[in-house]
């Protein structure tokens, strides 16, 4: 790795410590532009699909009425193409007057009128990657402000136009910068992406120190063969990648594309199920107003959710590539409880796998696993008993396995209903409370 210049070494020192927004515990979860409507600014011919105010109101009013805010997704987020070609006389940024005539502080507003936040793009660069005016080093203390003025309360920083030197600057200091507004603003990094996403080239020590989220990797696009690109990168990768994910600090695989084009109402569930596995964002970008139900009962899992937003915030691994074109992943959550998804890569028919929770490294003892999918939930399950699962072609099979408990707190009834309530559980999911710590698994 090249030598930094002694003032890049100094801004670095200055900023290692500087994301101090208490910000994203959980991975954060909403709604963004860019996949779906890429930048479209045609508010002529195309006005209800155009990047422009109404679109985020739009999008707002479905996430507010829809039942989404309740299950977590409480972020609209601006994609590029937003601003206008120009900064304005003093230098700040503007969005472009025609598509956005309220002002981005307005939509801000009411977004936080229905209870929702705002996130908004920015690029680390003399342009952004779709050819507006980026933050070059100087800017950075100006735009920080300027996002923070109009109360925003997320960034994303791409890195489109500079070069490493510039964002071995840019980074720490916009992190920095915004923590000197005042406001807390969620903090997504795209560094990683331009750098090639591992080490030595990328210090995720660093990251981890200065950013919420870090994009690691390539732009997802509406296709299986997509997911499946990121899904393999990630846990090609797992043994760097895995330990680097924490509460405020989470790898980013990209947008949820589910509702759009692209992937069968299987192939849904398995991106559903794979980025609740890594502890990913679930940020989707799709078209509310024409979501189908299919995709909709998906994405308002609640089961999938609450393993997405543990709050212990492990990131999950994959356990086995099997010469059936089999796929175990697995992720340990809270309460001893663990998250199992059984992925098919075979494009055939369905394909039923034989194993037990021993022969995936869990410890002896007496389990439960609900079905995510279907809401059933098997019991009376050893970890020696041997059981099979039918999975579909580029589908899944997804569990959350728990230790079953035979003894309960006084005050406790032996559930979690405080999870079961907020996620819209089935009633059959029984989560064990115990104020005893159980038998951990490995």
């Amino acid at each position: 790795m090249k030598l930094l210049p002694v003032i890049s070494l100094l801004a670095l020192t200055s900023a290692t410590s500087a994301l101090d927004n208490g910000l994203m515990r959980t991975p954060p979860m909403g709604w963004m532009s860019w996949e779906r409507f890429r930048c479209n600014i045609d508010c002529e011919n195309d006005p209800k699909n155009c990047i422009s105010e109404n679109l985020f109101r739009d999008m707002a009013d479905r996430l507010a009425e829809d039942g989404w805010k309740e299950m977590g997704y409480d972020h609209v987020m601006i994609d590029d193409c937003w601003s206008s070609m120009l900064r304005d006389k003093d230098g700040r940024l503007q969005p472009d007057p025609q598509r956005f005539p309220g002002g981005i502080a307005k939509l801000a507003r009411y977004l936080h009128d229905r209870g929702l936040k705002l996130g908004i793009y920015g690029d680390l660069g003399t342009h952004t990657c779709g050819g507006y005016p980026g933050t070059t080093l100087d800017k950075i203390d100006t735009d920080a402000q300027t996002f923070a003025s109009w109360g925003v309360d997320f960034l994303k920083l791409d890195g489109c136009y500079s070069n490493e030197e510039e964002q071995q600057k840019g980074y720490p200091l916009m992190s920095k910068a915004l923590n000197a507004t005042g406001r807390p603003i969620g903090y997504s990094c795209s560094w990683p992406a331009y750098r090639g996403g591992l080490p030595p080239s990328v210090n995720y020590t660093l990251l981890g120190e200065i950013c919420n989220l870090w994009r690691n990797y390539d732009d997802i696009q509406d296709s299986w063969d997509s997911v499946q690109d990121i899904t393999d990168w990630f846990f090609d990768n797992q043994e760097i990648l895995q330990p680097e994910a924490a509460p405020g600090r989470w790898n980013d695989p990209d947008m949820l594309i589910i509702g759009n084009f692209g992937l069968s109402v299987d192939q849904s569930r398995s991106q559903m199920a794979l980025w609740a596995i890594m502890a990913a964002p679930l940020i989707m970008s799709n078209n509310l107003r024409t979501l189908s139900s299919e995709a909709r009962a998906i994405l308002q899992n609640g089961a999938a959710i609450a393993i997405n937003q543990d709050p212990m915030g492990v990131q999950g691994r994959r356990l086995l590539q099997e010469r059936s074109q089999i796929e175990v992943y697995w992720r340990p959550l809270s309460q001893s409880a663990s998250a199992l998804v059984f992925l098919s890569r075979r494009q055939d028919m369905p394909y039923r796998y034989h194993t037990s929770l021993a022969k995936l490294n869990y410890t002896a003892g007496s389990y439960e696993a609900y079905d995510v999918f279907t809401g059933k939930t098997l019991s009376g399950l050893s970890a020696a008993t041997e059981f099979t699962v039918s999975i579909n072609p580029s589908g899944v099979v997804m569990w959350y396995v728990y230790p079953k408990m035979h003894y309960k707190h006084q005050q406790d009834d032996g559930r979690y209903p405080y999870i079961r309530q907020k996620y819209r559980m089935s009633s059959s999911l029984r989560f064990h409370n115990p104020r005893v710590v159980p038998p951990s698994l490995l």
